[in-house]
């Protein structure tokens, strides 16, 4: 874990991204808010919606796991890259590769840091709801290190 003399300063606005914005970048959004929404803006968004998929929200696997820390995330709706209210982010912290190639168009002629965090696609377990909610709990858990390593810890 990095001390806090050599953990970076806290941006103003940070955004999470990946391809859907209904697992990992929400799970995301909402850890950083639940530990420092109050003193930076956070959000999060994806490359591409499935169609109805604005409709639906967040992963419903995704839900349940946020569920266990009291983070409800029942009124999140993806969005796009195009749909963000506002681009001027300090920060943007890609989860996918394909999300990273955007970040840096994002970003272009900008003062804003990228980073790259490769966390796996618990959309692609299999098995029994019990398995699949544990790789879901998995990706969960890496998302709050790397932010409790990035802006220290979670609470």
């Amino acid at each position: 874990m990095a001390s806090d003399a050599a953990r970076p300063p806290l941006p103003g606005a940070v955004l999470f991204a990946c391809n859907f914005n209904r697992v990992r970048s929400p799970m995301a959004e909402a850890l950083l808010k639940r530990m420092l929404g109050d003193r930076i803006f956070v959000d999060s968004c994806g490359l591409r919606l499935d169609r109805g998929e604005a409709a639906r929200g967040a992963d419903p696997f995704v839900e349940a796991v946020m569920a266990e820390l009291s983070c409800d995330l029942s009124d999140h709706r993806p969005k796009t890259f195009d749909q963000l209210e506002d681009s001027s982010f300090d920060l943007v912290v890609s989860l996918t590769p394909q999300a990273q190639h955007r970040a840096v168009e994002l970003t272009r002629g900008r003062a804003a840091e990228i980073e790259y965090w490769p966390i796996q696609d618990p959309t692609q377990s299999e098995g029994s709801r019990d398995a699949r909610l544990s790789a879901y709990r998995e990706v969960r858990d890496a998302l709050a290190a790397r932010i409790a390593e990035r802006f220290g810890p979670v609470r």
